[in-house]
């Protein structure tokens, strides 16, 4: 069994940083490639491969899932397989991945939840709401593997350029016969050798299986050189559902609500008749039951993605030489109180749009941060006064101090782009210390404009016969 590695001298440490700030390095994924070309003998010891190789997984994932330490991949065995120690630990490796991704979400929705909590508590001391309930934690389930994979290093799975054959190349994949590994031939589509020409193939591979038919993705890394000067402008953007992004610079991308919207509420209407249908079976004792999957819910998700793309580009075309500033947004912790507010927000997708700006900005050599969003939709851009009373619908932004009045996502992006490089907001370790900052600052704000607010009428007169300048926003 290998062992854990040493830890890298300080000198490379110091190194890999240098680097980091002259360039970044990508891993790109090649299109899948189908198996087609082994014969179903090869196959069929694939699969009794993956028949003890995954319940083995499913065994560490939940595991690690439930025990305090943090998963670690270099552990020691725990359970007993008929798999050769390099296939154990990959094994191990894989779960260990998964268990840490699974362990993170769950913990950002805890926080959140938390947060929820303390909210709706100091709501209720200052004015109770019967209407308001208090938020519930519903303890997340541990994974379960569905789908047949296998997440390989050159320990186990080995692509070997083929030289004297038709196939490009071949697969040498370790099997539970020790000693004797098998060989599966790969054949690449023309756009398959285009992708890979001239780049080095990275020893990491993955096997999968969908549909029956085994698929091998290859990857390979590449470097992009950074373009964003360091005086660049800053750009914030803020996610939505109504508009996918706002930018500081007053310009909307794609939208959820319209087509999108429509497409959606049909699906949900055939989701919900397809499983009054399973419920009606089950009572009947049918054993083979229906899916409540469609396939037009699927053709939506691929819609959606695809709209997100479309704006993160168009985005990306508008602000060439920006910074791009977004918000950490943890989309697994929002929940609404009715489940067809939860259905929208899925539907929406918005993990996606946080993902494709860094993919997107990543690959063109564009500089991209991200900041805490907490109270950025709350807070006021122009005196900093953060409450939830700021925003009286989803699109007015109307601060109750300074009567500063704006498109709400425009407001959010703004106050984004202000975040960047904000030290003392980047300390904050939860939203009460966020709030205590922003606060602070919105006191220094009224000793730096002389007033001493009692009342917000009072105060909202006395700005508007100021004579101050106006926000760019106010147009």
């Amino acid at each position: 069994m290998s062992q854990k590695p040493q830890k890298a001298p300080e000198q490379d440490n110091k190194k890999r940083k240098r680097k980091k700030k002259t360039k970044r390095t990508l891993t790109r994924a090649v299109t899948p490639i189908r198996l087609i070309e082994a014969n179903p003998g090869k196959l069929e010891v694939l699969d009794q491969l993956i028949a003890v190789y995954l319940p083995l997984c499913q065994q560490y994932v939940s595991l690690f899932c439930t025990q305090e330490a943090d998963p670690d991949k270099f552990a020691n065995p725990v359970f007993e397989t008929i798999l050769s120690d390099r296939l154990h630990r990959v094994v191990m490796q894989q779960a260990a991945g998964i268990a840490r991704s699974w362990r993170t979400n769950r913990q950002a929705a805890y926080d959140a939840y938390l947060e929820a909590l303390s909210d709706w508590k100091q709501a209720q001391e200052q004015k109770p709401d019967p209407k308001r309930k208090e938020p519930e934690w519903r303890e997340w389930k541990v994974p379960e593997l569905r789908v047949p994979c296998i997440q390989a290093n050159a320990n186990i799975v080995v692509v070997e350029k083929s030289a004297d054959s038709i196939f490009d190349y071949w697969l040498r994949i370790s099997t539970l016969d020790k000693g004797h590994p098998l060989h599966i031939p790969v054949k690449l589509a023309p756009y398959h050798r285009q992708a890979i020409e001239g780049k080095t193939l990275n020893t990491s591979t993955t096997l999968h299986k969908h549909h029956g038919v085994w698929w091998l993705t290859l990857s390979f890394d590449e470097d992009v050189p950074l373009h964003t000067e360091p005086s660049a402008p800053r750009v914030g953007v803020d996610v939505g559902i109504a508009n996918f992004i706002t930018t500081s610079t007053g310009k909307q991308y794609g939208s959820f609500p319209g087509k999108l919207a429509r497409r959606h509420k049909r699906d949900r209407e055939k989701r919900r008749r397809k499983a009054r249908l399973r419920a009606c079976l089950q009572k009947k004792g049918v054993e083979k039951l229906l899916s409540t999957s469609s396939a037009t819910g699927q053709r939506l998700g691929r819609h959606v993605r695809q709209e997100i793309n479309r704006a993160v580009n168009l985005l990306i075309a508008d602000h060439p030489n920006a910074r791009i500033i977004y918000e950490d947004l943890s989309v697994a912790s929002m929940r609404f109180k009715a489940r067809s507010m939860n259905a929208y927000l899925y539907a929406s997708n918005l993990a996606h749009i946080p993902e494709q700006i860094a993919w997107a900005t990543a690959r063109r050599g564009m500089a991209a941060h991200t900041v805490k969003a907490a109270y950025s939709s709350q807070e006021c851009h122009r005196c900093h006064y953060p409450d939830r009373a700021n925003r009286p619908d989803q699109q007015t932004f109307h601060c109750m101090v300074c009567g500063h009045r704006d498109h709400a996502d425009h407001n959010a992006a703004l106050n984004l782009a202000q975040r960047f490089g904000d030290q003392a907001l980047a300390a904050c370790k939860n939203k009460g210390e966020v709030k205590a900052v922003l606060l602070r600052r919105h006191d220094e704000w009224k000793q730096q404009h002389g007033l001493a607010v009692v009342q917000p009428a009072v105060q909202l007169g006395l700005w508007d016969h100021s004579g101050a300048s106006t926000d760019v926003a106010e147009r």
